[in-house]
């Protein structure tokens, strides 16, 4: 069965037509936008009435949040790599980034100016499907490793300040989230508290032991994780996607579907994989008309990449969700997982 399905998701993702030449990304920054600008500190946030509070509708603040935790847990992935660059928490705020720099953050109804060059460009929609997503991979992962310890005994609590409308469908304090999502607090907790385990073990034990650290065993964490926000956010916020036009709908139901699969692979979330990847994500938010795959300003890497992602959705419609089953199954093992990150890079690549 494992096989079946690894084949079967590889004649869903081959390039219909010669592959294109590889292409790099041209800005040149391997980091999100604003990135030095964001909050690094937790003390940087606005502390009032001994709260730290942190307004996650402010794209500078919602990406302070992420870059608290890159700072915080730097020290557990020294061994792979200089400048924190090996952390697993990098596609966290790079997709974030993705998002903002092509505009995904804006209020998509067109009523206000919310995320707008001419308005309020820092500003993040609560009605757009893509940022309130984002909320439960960015605030979720937060207070849950508040919650861990992994930014040790705060003398503030936090506060998350609420959006304008829509205030049921967030929650905003450890306390809050915890009564309200309480398995999906402790998927992260979980995550954080392993790495803090793993590190303080090892290290008591002897520094030469450090691989003893299973990135594999982080990354599964993470994933579990991730992939529990998202299909807890996605039926919460089906009635967002109203705004969007059919196209780009289409693209974030197909791009939700994907993670699960992407996620079984154990596909290492660090910063060069998720820029070599994210290269061949749109670069605007699709529109009407836009007709896959000859979408005329995407370049055909990019036309084939949203192809490949919504025949894998149709495939594992069309299967009542047996594919994803199945796959999950071809990636129990090491060598399957390998296999299935082999195919990701491919896709991305060739």
């Amino acid at each position: 069965f494992g096989i079946h399905a690894l084949l079967i998701v590889t004649v869903t993702l081959s390039p219909a037509t010669a592959p294109a030449q590889s292409e790099k990304s041209t800005s040149g920054d391997v980091y999100p936008p604003l990135w030095d600008l964001a909050p690094e500190n937790l003390l940087d946030f606005l502390v009032k009435d001994n709260k730290i509070v942190i307004n996650a509708w402010n794209y500078q603040e919602r990406l302070g949040v992420y870059k608290n935790l890159l700072n915080s847990s730097a020290k557990y992935f020294t061994a792979f790599g200089s400048q924190n660059f090996g952390n697993i928490l990098w596609g966290l705020p790079l997709q974030h980034g993705w998002q903002f720099r092509t505009g995904r953050l804006a209020d998509p109804s067109g009523v206000t100016s919310c995320g707008y060059e001419d308005g309020d460009l820092l500003c993040i929609s609560v009605r757009s499907w893509w940022s309130c997503m984002n909320y439960y991979l960015a605030i979720i992962p937060f207070l849950g490793a508040v919650e861990a310890g992994l930014f040790g005994q705060l003398q503030y609590e936090i506060e998350i300040l609420p959006p304008e409308e829509q205030r049921a469908d967030f929650c905003y304090s450890v306390a809050d989230c915890r009564s309200r999502i309480p398995k999906l607090m402790d998927e992260w907790k979980a995550y954080f508290e392993v790495n803090n385990f793993t590190f303080f073990f090892i290290f008591s034990v002897s520094p030469a032991t450090f691989s003893s650290f299973k990135l594999d065993d982080a990354l599964c964490l993470m994933w579990r994780a991730h992939v529990s926000s998202i299909a807890y956010a996605l039926p919460k916020f089906q009635d967002s996607l109203k705004y969007l036009s059919d196209p780009e709908a289409s693209f974030g139901e197909d791009w939700a579907n994907a993670v699960d699969f992407i996620a079984a692979t154990h596909f290492s979330t660090d910063l060069q994989n998720i820029n070599n990847f994210q290269a061949f994500l749109p670069q605007r938010m699709l529109i009407e008309g836009d007709v896959l795959p000859s979408i005329s300003d995407f370049s055909p890497q990019q036309n084939r990449v949203l192809l490949s992602l919504r025949a894998l959705h149709k495939a594992n419609q069309l299967t009542g969700g047996l594919l994803l089953k199945l796959w999950q199954k071809a990636m129990s093992t090491e060598a399957g997982r390998k296999m299935g990150r082999k195919l990701i890079e491919d896709l991305a690549s060739s």
